[in-house]
């Protein structure tokens, strides 16, 4: 079928925290944390603005573009590590409720950083069986509330924000598509699973009763993120060169023949090692992480709506949208916008 993007959407909370404004309480700088991440600044929720608040406006704008109401939506897929409850109702139907899609089905999708494409993926599925219906993929990310706001080493790493893009059928029912299909790579190494984490879940058994045998209350546990820095740079560049590589051969072309690179932004310095590693130029890359800094599951797709609105991603072009995360997951797919 001839599945296609046809609309994306972003949303940044307006509050800012600059690296100067994370110096006035920690022994660190503007300088050492640009140059160790190419940050300058990040967005941060407020109060109010939950994951839900933020993906609903994103999908909005989305929705807008793309021309399509609410009630024509099949499906929501929210990609996130950061849901409004841990872990249930799903944050995609709090979304569903606010914006009004009486007619979709709606789940979150959790594969970190690379949650995004993943869910791109499962409503490219659900699209191309059900040609006559449209999905909603949003990635969204309320990162700044799980940071341990001491340390240094990652707290200056992530930012709050939503990105969502609305997928549909172009093509007349039963009439074949001659238009470039996406290729899509998804990928896991559970090796790592201890290099990025969210400390809580149900790891630990609750202690028991003596006398009934029922277990205890639990003591309440605040949720923070953990990550071993070193070893994540170095799966990170070598996995995104990969998936960009085999995206690139298996459908016949090479990396230097790409328009651009949408890749998550973890780290300017990773994105650097990327480009080097594939001898391609750094302005390939799709670079907002300066001001945004790592929103996770939001980054692909605040990069889309930024560079669509920017007017920098036109039709036609021959994109590649890759990422990894926490798991050790990655993901990739290779596309001609906005077909996929």
């Amino acid at each position: 079928m001839g599945i296609k993007i046809l609309g994306t959407g972003s949303y940044l909370p307006p509050k800012v925290v600059s690296n100067d404004d994370i110096a006035a309480a920690l022994d660190t700088s503007d300088e050492w944390i640009y140059s160790h991440t190419g940050i300058h600044a990040r967005h941060v929720a407020e109060e109010g603005e939950t994951t839900s608040t933020m993906a609903a406006k994103a999908a909005k704008a989305a929705l807008e573009m793309a021309g399509v109401a609410p009630e024509e939506i099949g499906l929501i897929v929210l990609a996130t590590s950061t849901p409004d409850y841990a872990p249930f109702p799903s944050t995609a139907c709090i979304v569903q409720d606010m914006l009004g899609c009486v007619n979709a089905g709606a789940f979150d999708l959790q594969a970190a950083c690379a949650g995004f494409i993943y869910a791109l993926e499962q409503a490219r599925g659900f699209v191309n069986f059900y040609p006559d219906k449209k999905a909603l993929v949003i990635g969204a990310e309320c990162l700044t509330r799980i940071l341990d706001w001491s340390d240094r080493s990652s707290c200056i790493l992530f930012g709050d924000g939503a990105g969502a893009v609305v997928l549909g059928n172009d093509e007349a029912p039963g009439v074949a598509s001659t238009k470039t299909v996406a290729h899509t790579i998804l990928g896991a190494d559970g090796k790592g699973q201890d290099f990025i984490k969210r400390t809580g879940g149900t790891r630990e058994a609750l202690p028991l009763d003596p006398k009934t045998g029922i277990p205890l209350k639990p003591e309440p546990m605040l949720s923070q993120l953990t990550l071993q820095g070193h070893d994540v740079f170095a799966f990170a560049v070598r996995k995104l060169s990969k998936v960009v590589g085999d995206l690139c051969e298996r459908l016949g072309t090479t990396p230097g023949d790409l328009d651009r690179v949408f890749a998550h932004q973890a780290n300017g310095r990773i994105i650097e090692a990327t480009a080097r590693r594939m001898k391609l130029p750094l302005d390939k890359f799709w670079l907002n992480l300066e001001t945004t800094a790592n929103t996770s599951a939001a980054s692909v797709p605040i990069s889309l709506d930024q560079a669509v609105r920017a007017g920098e991603l036109k039709d036609g072009m021959k994109i590649v949208m890759v990422g990894f995360g926490a798991g050790l997951t990655f993901a990739g797919t290779y596309c001609v916008w906005p077909e996929l």
